[in-house]
């Protein structure tokens, strides 16, 4: 006797492929006896009240406000960052790598971490340095350059 060539998982997925063509039949079906398409278009209305919520009533006209559109603000302005002053900053080397040549600052005014590459050293430096330089403006933010060890 052979063995036959159809499969558990075959079988399983073939009684799948009925179920859903018997499933689209029928919803077909309904759709054909059903003639009506969706909602109305009052029904489908939808309106915001004073508070700015979602409502299914129209909003009293009495409750009115003008608004001018230069004072709406869809997103986030964009801050503008302000030229980088040239006057000498102090700071601490938190991180150093001399085989890749690059590092990063903290600068002890403003708190903030500022890169530096091994073209902006004028002297050998490692992690830990107090160090004095100046900021550049570059493509990827601020920039340490003419860095000095105090």
């Amino acid at each position: 006797m052979g063995k036959s060539s159809e499969t558990f998982s075959k079988k399983e997925k073939e009684k799948k492929k009925l179920k859903k063509r018997k499933e689209k039949e029928e919803k077909m079906d309904e759709r054909k006896a059903n003639p009506n398409k969706g909602l109305e278009l009052e029904e489908m209305m939808a309106y915001v009240d004073e508070d700015g919520n979602i409502s299914s009533t129209p909003p009293d006209p009495k409750k009115k406000r003008a608004f001018n559109k230069e004072d709406i603000e869809v997103g986030v302005s964009r801050r503008i960052d302000e030229a980088p002053d040239n006057s000498p900053r102090t700071g601490t080397v938190t991180f150093f790598n001399e085989s890749k040549g690059y590092g990063f600052i903290k600068d002890s005014k403003t708190g903030d971490s500022v890169f530096v590459h091994l073209k902006g050293v004028l002297q050998p430096i490692r992690e830990g340095d107090k160090v004095t330089f100046e900021v550049e403006k570059t493509p990827k933010g601020l920039g340490a350059i003419a860095v000095k060890k105090n």
